[in-house]
């Protein structure tokens, strides 16, 4: 065991793992974020995507020993429920979620996206979301919300 110091949605945490244990763990378990989800634990599905350093990372295959002075930001650090970020606004503006599970990889991937990326074609946004599965078929209104708010965010 090990005591990590942790910012997560922007308040330093520290935890006493193993530092082997992945990230996904320590966010659901220990700080009880629900935001990631366990999908495949093979770092596949996307469920449990989260922001480093502005960057979408795979949360179930990350060792929470990595994360080490990292700025990590759940689909809970995006907004709130009274103050939705922009992102969020757009996905509920676009009633672009159904079941939600795949909701923390498709929002957290699709900021990262626009973040490098400010106008992002449908191809490079499909591109972005190959990786995170979903089987709600809202892809066409997910699509819309992303690019929604890629050009709300030029504006």
């Amino acid at each position: 065991m090990s005591r990590i110091n942790l910012t997560v949605n922007g308040h330093a945490h520290t935890v006493d793992v193993d530092p082997a244990t992945p990230l996904l763990y320590v966010l659901s378990d220990d700080l009880q974020l629900r935001g990631p989800k366990f999908g495949c634990g093979l770092g596949q599905c996307g469920a449990c995507t989260v922001l480093v350093h502005g960057r979408a990372i795979r949360s179930c295959v990350t060792p929470v020993g990595a994360m080490k002075g990292a700025e990590i930001t759940t689909l809970e650090g995006l907004g709130s429920i009274d103050r939705p970020h922009p992102l969020q606004q757009a996905f509920i503006d676009e009633q672009a979620a159904q079941c939600g599970f795949c909701l923390s990889g498709v929002i957290l991937t699709a900021k990262a996206l626009v973040d490098a990326n400010p106008n992002p074609s449908d191809s490079d946004i499909q591109q972005a979301l190959s990786g995170v599965l979903c089987r709600c078929f809202v892809h066409t209104r997910m699509l819309r919300a992303i690019k929604r708010y890629a050009r709300e965010k030029k504006a």
